[in-house]
């Protein structure tokens, strides 16, 4: 179809940031990494390579996510780990933050809760920012690699794709069945994933993760959470997931707790205060 006259003029059209956050409360984030300095480790858990493992993380304390072998990246999902149908919300978290996350950004959970359940405190990849391509790390527009998609893609089942690996995860920790559990898991924050949208197609792209041995992501537990991670089939993402091919390597996750009295001040968020009436 023909472009009309104006098409130039419609294309020249500013964006308007739809969510401005000049009024959304700042954490504290000097109190946060003040007290990350002299927490000490309380729990940690290894993440096996195509598989998902869990940890409980008390508000107020730290999640670590490191890579400890070879460049990996992680599929997270977090919940309110006494409600689990609080669970992190990447879309939310995306319309105010952007398509990837870093130092001083939060990660919030779903309606009708909406609210922090994290901060990033600290991120060794925030020196990347966005490449030439428009890719980015830790991102929040990816939703995890899955059994359904790859049926329908390749006519296959495996399943040790992320989202099978969360399942089976989220269902040992809590004593759920797979069938319960299985409509919990949630689209993820893409730990030390590279990503981002193509300029001409605008279509998700992936690219080999920049993580090395060493690298980490810590967040700040706002509330009383239980992460739970997968550690994705597809390695470093360069080149392909939801098989057996890409080399793959452990993560892990720990648990560190400040030091009595370094978090003076803080205290976890409240539940969101809109009434829910909904104009009724």
């Amino acid at each position: 179809m023909a472009e009309p006259r104006d098409a130039a003029a419609r294309r020249a059209i500013k964006p308007v940031i739809c969510y401005p956050t000049d009024t959304l409360p700042k954490p504290s984030l000097s109190l946060y990494q003040d007290a990350a300095r002299t927490a000490t480790k309380v729990s940690e858990i290894i993440v096996s390579p195509r598989e998902a493992a869990s940890i409980d993380v008390p508000a107020g304390h730290f999640l670590k996510i490191s890579c400890i072998d070879g460049p990996q990246v992680g599929d997270l999902n977090l919940f309110n780990s006494a409600n689990l149908t609080e669970r992190f919300f990447s879309g939310k978290t995306r319309a105010l933050h952007g398509t990837h996350v870093t130092t001083g950004d939060q990660l919030w959970s779903c309606f009708p809760y909406l609210r922090p359940m994290a901060t990033v405190s600290n991120d060794t990849l925030g020196w990347y920012g966005i490449d030439e391509f428009g890719g980015s790390v830790h991102d929040v527009i990816g939703t995890r690699c899955d059994p359904y998609t790859g049926k329908v893609l390749g006519g296959t089942d495996y399943h040790h794709c992320c989202h099978s690996n969360l399942t089976r995860a989220l269902s040992d920790a809590r004593g759920l069945s797979l069938q319960e559990a299985e409509p919990l898991v949630h689209d993820v924050l893409n730990v030390f994933m590279c990503t981002g949208f193509t300029r001409d197609t605008g279509q998700y792209f992936m690219k080999a993760s920049p993580v090395r041995p060493g690298d980490y992501l810590e967040l700040f537990a706002e509330i009383d959470l239980l992460a739970v991670m997968s550690a994705c089939p597809g390695g470093d993402c360069g080149s392909e997931h939801s098989s057996d091919t890409a080399a793959c390597h452990p993560m892990l996750m720990e648990v560190w707790k400040p030091a009595e009295g370094s978090l003076q001040g803080w205290s976890s968020p409240p539940l969101n205060s809109y009434d829910r009436t909904h104009g009724r």
